[in-house]
């Protein structure tokens, strides 16, 4: 499926790869007319989402100076380790060539990177030479003749923010703070389109608390989901109980899980390919204390879609030791910083896994996005039968009514009306409206709906009362 999805996404206009008229470069890719609708639904659901919690929302620069990330630890610490075949002058992230040779062991380090690759020899995913350089390599890009470097994470630019923000809130914990842009890095193999870019679109959540009170909302039941804990075990559970049970560590963690979990849903993701993993303690960002993703299944295999981390007061303390700006605030006459708990919400691959896992192909061969309403480019198309006189002049009237209410509208008049719905179900649009010969003497028109395929006549005065097309 995912190869007839990047067949689709380029050919219909959802993403392609950037600069293909030189070539193309691998880690970059557009996103088409559609894409871009699209893009724009999922962040619009994940910022009113949060916004249902009170989040306030800024945005930063993407250039930051040097002396930010050297107190973040990213400088230092943020990088890969890659392996470099110089015969075929390939380059891979360590643990591709580790997989390649059939080896589980994940080095802590490039020491042991390096006594593994000592042991084995291992051989190159390309040529299969002997694999002979290996080494530690960071993932920040730097601008060129100064200190500044494009950020791989929006984080940053919430927590020097911290105080200016904790200010406006008038000095109130919880504090939710928001942030939708670009991030960037270097990956050492950028690959499967979306899933590993260099420029990359994030949405951020850092929700501060008092670190003696790590509670934020009650819980409330939802469905079951696949949790794995790093204890090896695996639970169909809700979240609710497997706080209850410990198994994910307080009530502010579990509520952002849960939270992930149901914005997800509501975007379309298909709760039997989706799951909730913990990081390994090896496994985790140098700043995490504790670390959950959410994994979709896109074909065979899961991938992270946000990274839920405890940050705990990493950030804050190092700001505050490195910068001018005090981080503690008081509390109850105590002086504390504030912990941290983190969604990070990578929004091409929450893209690529929602177009995966609404794709199908009918008996007949034709391929149907089922795209959930909430997230579809186009909610409605609107056709005249026939492109020509009062069925034209009625269905582009009908078109410039529904507009009014519901902007995510297609006009289309070329081809039959067969090719209309086929170009219309491929692109995942949930209803097209026909006018016919029988809209001229009733004013009925014909709604036909994507996932079943069924027809019914609607008074397009109907059409016009609702406030959204929802339930057409």
């Amino acid at each position: 499926m995912y190869s007839d999805i990047i067949e689709i996404a380029k050919r219909r206009g959802f993403f392609w790869p950037s600069f293909s008229i030189y070539g193309g470069f691998s880690g970059f890719y557009d996103y088409g007319p559609l894409g871009t609708l699209l893009k724009d639904n999922i962040i619009k659901i994940w910022k009113e989402s949060y916004l249902n919690d009170d989040t306030i929302f800024i945005d930063t620069p993407n250039l930051t100076p040097e002396p930010v990330f050297k107190a973040s630890g990213h400088i230092a610490r943020f990088a890969d380790i890659a392996a470099e075949c110089k015969k075929c002058n390939n380059k891979f992230k360590f643990e591709t060539v580790l997989s390649y040779n059939n080896i589980s062991k994940i080095p802590k380090n490039i020491d042991e990177a390096v006594e593994l690759k000592n042991e084995f020899k291992l051989k190159c995913p390309v040529c299969n030479s002997i694999i002979d350089n290996v080494y530690n390599f960071n993932l920040m890009f730097k601008a060129e003749n100064n200190n500044l470097y494009l950020r791989p994470e929006t984080a940053q630019g919430i927590f020097v923010n911290f105080k200016l923000i904790y200010n406006y809130n008038r000095g109130k914990l919880p504090l939710i703070i928001g942030q939708a842009g670009k991030g960037f890095r270097n990956e050492i193999a950028p690959r499967q389109s979306l899933i590993r870019l260099k420029e990359f679109n994030q949405c951020e959540i850092e929700a501060f608390f008092d670190p003696d009170n790590l509670y934020f909302k009650e819980l409330y039941d939802y469905k079951k989901i696949k949790l794995r804990p790093n204890t090896g075990e695996e639970y169909n559970i809700t979240v609710k109980d497997a706080m209850e049970k410990g198994i994910i560590g307080s009530n502010a963690f579990a509520y952002f899980v849960l939270k992930t979990q149901y914005i997800l849903e509501y975007m379309g993701m298909d709760n039997e390919k989706l799951r909730f993993r913990q990081h390994e303690p090896d496994e985790r960002a140098h700043y995490a204390a504790d670390s959950w993703d959410a994994e979709a299944l896109i074909d065979n295999d899961w991938f992270e879609i946000v990274g839920i981390a405890n940050r705990t007061d990493f950030d804050l303390k190092n700001h505050d030791e490195n910068s001018n700006e005090p981080m503690k605030i008081k509390i109850n006459d105590n002086e504390i910083i504030p912990y941290v708990i983190e969604p990070s919400y990578g929004i091409d691959r929450i893209i690529l896994a929602l177009l995966v896992q609404s794709y199908y192909e009918r008996d007949n061969k034709f391929k149907v996005l089922k795209l959930n309403y909430n997230i579809a480019p186009y909610h409605i198309a609107v056709f005249p039968l026939m492109r020509k006189g009062e069925l034209k002049e009625k269905a582009l009237q009908l078109y410039n009514e529904i507009k009014k209410i519901d902007r995510y509208i297609y006009y289309d008049e070329s081809g039959s009306i067969g090719k209309r719905y086929a170009r219309q179900d491929e692109i995942g649009t949930p209803y097209c409206i026909t006018v016919d010969y029988q809209t001229i003497e009733d004013n009925t028109v014909t709604v036909r709906y994507r996932d079943t395929m069924k027809q019914k006549r609607v008074k397009m005065d109907d059409i016009l009362l609702k406030n959204n097309f929802e339930n057409l």
